[in-house]
């Protein structure tokens, strides 16, 4: 039934929204993995952008694509719970769950080891519109585990503007996606959170309007 629920949940509201409330436009779209298990790693300024990452996958693969989303958020009433788990099909994440001896990424690891694509947002919550806050180490520690899983860098612009934190109702703001290659795992974690943050800058460019001279030329 909960498969059933997340389709409909893309088909009647994320697909709508993103495609035609605001307009969106993809690079790369051949870059997305459409078979797990796989890590996409995106930057989170709105609550959009959930929608806006399962907007890019076809119908059929969406019951394997799971976002990864603040436990203490989304799980803070039981029909909220309900919806985020069952219709958004969120995988719930503890922020500080080591520190209460509780293992925060368990969710993330056995959607992985189902052969699942993840979505991971490596900042850890909405930062301001455009700006890249710091990668997060949670995403090496999981890499870790998963050496040989791609992960698969997104980047996507516009939605902090038509959604941003405190909203609660899109403004029309055409979106920008930007889909990189895939990267692996590295021994050292800082650089391998340095490779995803310059991954994503490097989509940012991507996804910015030309400059005059570049127009013309």
């Amino acid at each position: 039934m909960s498969r059933l629920l997340r389709i409909l949940f893309v088909l009647l509201l994320a697909r709508p929204v993103v495609r035609l409330w605001l307009g969106v436009t993809v690079r790369h779209q051949e870059r997305l993995p459409l078979n797990g298990p796989a890590i996409v790693v995106a930057n989170h300024n709105s609550h959009l952008d959930i929608l806006a990452l399962y907007s890019l996958f076809p119908l059929g693969r969406i019951p394997e694509v799971q976002p990864a989303a603040a436990a203490d958020y989304f799980l803070k009433n039981r029909l909220f719970a309900w919806f985020a788990t069952q219709v958004v099909g969120i995988i719930p994440v503890v922020r500080g769950g080591v520190a209460k001896g509780l293992d925060p990424l368990e969710g993330c690891r056995e959607a992985l080891r189902q052969g699942r694509i993840l979505i991971l947002f490596p900042e850890g919550s909405r930062g301001e519109p455009e700006v890249l806050s710091e990668i997060k180490s949670g995403i090496w520690y999981l890499s870790r585990d998963f050496p040989d899983v791609p992960v698969v860098p997104v980047y996507l612009h516009g939605l902090g503007r038509a959604m941003g934190r405190g909203q609660w109702l899109p403004v029309p703001f055409f979106v920008d996606i930007a889909i990189g290659r895939p990267l692996q795992w590295l021994e050292e974690k800082t650089a391998f959170r340095d490779r995803i943050r310059e991954s994503l800058l490097y989509l940012k460019q991507k996804t910015l309007p030309a400059a005059p001279a570049e127009q013309e030329a």
